[in-house]
């Protein structure tokens, strides 16, 4: 068969895939007399590719040696034939001998073509292999000793005719799916009978490494060469296949990006029609409300960035609904929106007085605030921590100060908070990012100086999420609070115009740091006459009301109220007397809807027939029966109580046991009474040796609930000085104070709750540190009517007060 007598070759650097070279003539391609070739030829060094016999190739020569080569080539006479080897490494400009592959092929140089730029082009074709013997020069051109390899006969059996089809079917396969290569050329490869040629012809064109195509070059046996030619076109296959695969993809992806670009401004265009886009209103709405917003330089430009940034965003990107919550979060914040605050203090403390009974202290401190507020116009708000007992309405003033000063009021329970997020925000980029709650409060009451209650402050928690108190500490500092930064905000807020109001029942598990940016104001329980005030004032119309009973005449005597108090509730604050009302008040509205009438006065026996036997019987606090048993006073988070300190003596060793869930402090100081005891035996008409005979074994009642502190150190020494003098404790004693080795009687906290706890229980008389004096002196003497109070100095006065003669 004859192929077309010319050829196009896509040049080395060029892109190309498996493209056919044409040859000349298939017959002559494989008609060579070898007896032309001379036994030492001049080489040529290809950088780009690999010359097959029978192939031909257009090269551009360029370099001085493959020139003068060329050029002793084509002038030796009608053969022309040149020895075409490749480099094993094309990134050498000028190879050695050593560079240069060992096995090439005869070529015959069909035309040479003289540059204008002094280089050189060839049209070469192939015509058999050689091996090179040796080199024997270098200047000015490579010469080499060559010897021929020879070509086996193609084999004639099924298998490697098999082999020769496959390779046909292979490359066509890659010829179609190549879109840069014409279809024609699967039709000559179709017409290329001799299988060696074919072989050659296919390797040549092949897209693959150099030093693949040099192995298929440098192999003898036909049918080997044609298997690791096999191997070469199923890998080529497969990188044809997935660059298709690819290239289809994109298209597809592409395809459906310029369809909905072309829906999106169809879209766009029906929407302008109706109106303008819903997005769009939006923005223009946002950048109308932020014109008129007052805030700072900082805010107004992160707004417009924020607003620029959405601009260019697509709604349905991810990232708008980041972009606009932070925006629109930016616009509700109260920047410089406040409520004028009242200066009139007679209407304050009219405010303060309805709502609350007693709290003096609270309340002059409110109304010294306003006072400044009055003659300055403008102060840093103070820090508050109202601090006592639950149920005394500490809680409840907040709002009660807020309507006093006409400002906006908001309440966040911090109780159980364990985590920093709360306080400062999470960063916005955060999927559920939130503001922190301060700034969600503001945001909600659209206010910036509002009061704001910081509820339960002691019982902030700490994980590995991090420590709220700590976040707080910026919060609750008047020098820091007006650069207030929220992760989510992004900014710095002012929070200097805040009322913050903490409150706590207990100090010792608030953070040193912040409990010293807090003004503490200690709020005491209630005596028996405020609990009756309230009732009347607050609770009974509360109770009648959310029991249908306002419109009756029913009402209760300040002597049931007290009995309800006394022998129904155990409290500082009313919580407790509260739901007990509530009781009444259910029992009253089933007696009017069953029967239509109710008794307009409760009587002390109609109070037992509703609530029950008493819970609390006074009874138990009054006496002493037997020696070793006083009435100490005590503190706790509830309130003031009174517990006993039960001491007895038992044949041992001078031991001291002490039961009762006693804490370390406690121990220490029923320790210290036995030693003051043990030492001073003789001054107080004990006998020494009774100490080493006798065991003594201490024990406070309620062993379940702990005990700690020093305020029972006077209960401690008076029990155990009773029961090894024998001398009972006198009845209605109570007493309370920390002791010393020396015999000093030192002054304790509490005072208050104690001594209103003690009138509770019925006591009648009381030894106190004459240090404590001044705090019985705060307490209301209508409160405390018929309490009488001893103040002592030392141990020895203890005794003889409390011991029966």
């Amino acid at each position: 068969m004859k192929s077309p007598s010319n050829a196009r070759l896509l040049l080395p650097d060029e892109e190309m895939d498996f493209l056919p070279i044409i040859p000349l003539n298939e017959q002559e391609a494989e008609a060579f007399d070898a007896s032309t070739v001379p036994e030492e030829l001049p080489l040529l060094p290809l950088r780009n590719t690999v010359l097959f016999p029978g192939v031909v190739l257009p090269i551009t020569v360029g370099r001085d040696k493959s020139i003068r080569a060329v050029n002793e080539a084509y002038g030796s006479g009608s053969d022309r034939l040149i020895g075409v080897v490749a480099q094993k490494d094309p990134n050498v400009e000028d190879p050695a001998a050593t560079d240069l592959e060992t096995v090439g092929t005869v070529a015959r140089i069909v035309k040479q073509i003289k540059m204008p730029d002094g280089g050189i082009t060839v049209i070469i074709q192939g015509k058999a292999r050689f091996a090179i013997e040796n080199i024997t020069s270098e200047e000015p051109c490579f010469h080499a000793r060559v010897r021929l390899l020879e070509e086996a006969a193609a084999p004639t059996d099924p298998e490697f005719d098999a082999q020769v089809s496959h390779i046909k079917e292979l490359a066509s396969e890659i010829i179609q799916l190549s879109p840069n290569l014409p279809s024609e050329a699967s039709v000559i490869l179709r017409n290329i009978e001799s299988p060696a040629f074919l072989i050659n012809f296919v390797s040549s064109n092949l897209n693959t490494e150099l030093k693949d195509k040099q192995r298929l070059l440098a192999q003898n046996d036909i049918r080997e060469r044609a298997e690791l030619l096999l191997g070469f076109l199923h890998t080529e296959l497969q990188y044809v296949e997935l660059r298709n695969k690819v290239t289809n993809k994109t298209r597809a992806e592409l395809d459906k990006q310029q369809r909905e670009y072309f829906l999106q401004q169809q879209l766009k265009s029906i929407k302008e029609e109706l109106g303008g886009d819903a997005n769009e209103r939006e923005l223009r709405d946002m950048q109308k409300k932020a014109e008129t917003k007052q805030w700072s330089e900082a805010a107004r430009e992160l707004f417009n960035k924020g607003l620029e940034k959405l601009e260019r965003m697509h709604p349905s990107t991810p990232d708008y609904s980041v972009v606009y919550n932070h925006l629109d979060f930016l616009l509700d914040l109260p920047w410089d929106d406040h409520t004028e605050d009242q200066y009139d203090l007679h209407h304050a403390k009219e405010v303060l007085d309805a709502d609350h009974y007693g709290m003096e202290k609270i309340k002059e401190r409110i109304l010294e605030y306003i006072a400044v507020l009055k003659l300055k116009g403008d102060m840093k708000s103070p820090i508050l921590c109202f601090y006592g007992p639950p149920g005394i309405g500490k809680t409840s003033l907040g709002r009660s100060i807020a309507s006093a000063i006409g400002r906006k009021y908001v309440r966040l329970s911090l109780g159980g908070i364990h985590d920093e997020s709360e306080i400062r925000g999470h960063r916005k980029t955060y999927i559920g990012a939130m503001p922190g709650r301060i700034l969600q409060s503001l945001r909600k009451i659209k206010s910036s100086n509002p009061v704001v209650i910081l509820d339960e402050i002691d019982k902030v928690g700490s994980d590995h999420r991090g420590d709220p108190s700590s976040a707080l500490l910026e919060v609750l500092d008047p020098e820091q609070n007006n650069t207030f930064y929220d992760n989510y905000l992004e900014l710095e807020y002012d929070l200097s115009k805040v009322l913050f109001i903490a409150t706590a029942n207990n100090l010792q598990s608030i953070q040193p740091a912040l409990r010293d940016r807090l003004e503490i104001i200690e709020l005491s329980g209630y005596a028996i006459e405020e609990k009756i005030e309230i009732a009347k004032r607050h609770l009974v119309p509360k109770q009648k009301e959310a029991h249908g009973l306002k419109s009756t005449k029913f009402k209760l005597s300040d002597k049931v109220l007290e009995q309800i108090i006394a022998d129904y509730t155990r409290e500082s604050g009313v919580r407790e007397l509260d739901r007990q009302l509530a009781a009444i008040m259910r029992f009253q509205a089933r007696a009017l809807a069953m029967d239509g009438k109710i008794r307009e006065n409760l009587k002390p026996a109609d109070i037992e027939t509703i609530l029950g036997r008493p819970r609390h019987n006074n009874e138990l606090y009054k006496s002493a029966n037997m020696p070793g048993v006083a009435v100490g006073l005590a503190y706790t988070y509830v309130g003031g109580d009174i517990l006993f300190i039960e001491t007895t003596l038992s044949e041992g060793k001078g031991e001291l046991r002490l039961t009762g869930n006693l804490g370390q402090v406690m121990k220490e100081s029923a320790a210290t009474a036995l030693s003051y005891l043990q030492s001073n035996a003789q001054k107080l008409g004990l006998d020494p040796k009774v100490f080493e005979k006798k065991t003594a074994h201490i024990h406070v009642p309620e062993g379940a609930v702990p005990k700690d502190g020093p305020s029972a150190g006077v209960t401690m020494l008076t029990a155990l000085a009773s029961a090894y003098s024998g001398r009972k404790v006198r009845p209605y004693l109570g007493m309370t104070g920390e002791i010393t080795l020396r015999g000093q009687v030192l002054p304790v906290g509490g005072i208050k709750e104690k001594v209103l706890a003690a009138k509770r229980a019925g006591l009648r008389e009381l030894i106190l540190c004459v240090q404590n004096e001044k705090d019985v002196m705060e307490i209301n003497p209508d409160f405390i009517k018929g309490l009488k109070f001893h103040y002592v100095r030392t141990v020895g006065e203890v005794l003889q007060l409390a011991l029966a003669k």
